[in-house]
């Protein structure tokens, strides 16, 4: 019979207490006659549950995507209907403003009308077929902008439109237009560079026009148009134009400061929401 070798307490090496009892039983199996021994699956490391918890919590790390690394800017589609209609009204605007210094009233009036017919078509193809966009917030209005400005500094060099009330539209126009410069700088995401910042597939901000703006835009087209086409007229409607020039020098004034005291007038766009 075989017995088994007297085990000396001396003879084991300088354990922690962590892997004592693993290395205790590796050595009691190593003097056990091969015949006792029971079959046993050995480990590669000592076993620990603080190492378990912590593999753990790696894989679960590595599972989890960081939502840092995929953030993306904000991009849209601005290459639309709406958006090719209303750069051709404001190419349109120098060619209107030349006809009439020039007196051609007959061209002036059909370009007249094509701006009118271009501003409501691409507001009916944004909302009916869905192809809003930042841009068309910011180039719709500036094309009517754009247009106000040609027909207010062409019919005041011809002495059709009062001077104090063409510096009223133009003085009114030229600090919302600075004023947009600054809030596209403020509202951009960083980095802040001169290739981003004249990038208009990442908007940044969303100007809402206010009520009191858009009835002062149209009582100005109204009374640029009739100023127009006043000379191809056979009555005299200088009395009526007066008239009409001191209400939209009121509503010129009054939409300006609206811009300044209406909160929901500029929307800055999060970077969080996804087209």
């Amino acid at each position: 019979m075989t017995f088994l070798t007297p085990l000396r307490i001396s003879s084991l090496p300088s354990l922690n207490a962590r892997t004592f009892s693993f290395n205790l039983g590796r050595l009691v199996l190593a003097r056990t006659p091969p015949q006792w021994r029971p079959s046993i699956v050995r480990h590669p490391r000592p076993f620990s549950s603080h190492s378990s918890l912590r593999s753990r919590h790696e894989q679960h790390s590595e599972r989890k995507p960081t939502t840092q690394e995929g953030k993306k800017p904000l991009r849209e589609n601005i290459y639309t209907w709406p958006n090719l209609l209303t750069v051709s009204r404001i190419v349109a605007c120098p060619i209107l403003g030349y006809t009439i210094v020039k007196g051609d009233f007959v061209a002036a009036t059909s370009l007249l009308v094509y701006a009118g017919l271009t501003d409501f078509v691409d507001g009916f193809l944004a909302r009916r077929y869905n192809m809003r966009s930042v841009l068309g917030t910011i180039l719709d209005p500036a094309a009517d902008k754009t247009l106000m400005t040609t027909l207010t500094v062409s019919l005041a060099y011809n002495g059709m439109l009062p001077v104090p009330l063409a510096a009223i539209i133009l003085g009114r126009d030229v600090a919302l237009s600075l004023s947009a410069f600054y809030i596209r700088y403020t509202s951009l995401p960083s980095p802040k560079t001169w290739a981003r910042y004249w990038d208009f597939s990442l908007p940044s901000a969303e100007v809402r026009p206010t009520t009191i703006s858009k009835y002062n835009t149209a009582l100005q087209l109204l009374l640029m148009g009739t100023t127009t086409i006043s000379p191809l007229l056979p009555a005299d409607i200088s009395l009526p134009l007066q008239g009409l020039q001191w209400v939209v020098a009121t509503t010129t004034i009054w939409s300006g400061l609206s811009y300044i005291f209406t909160k929901d007038a500029v929307k800055v766009i999060s970077q969080r929401r996804r087209t």
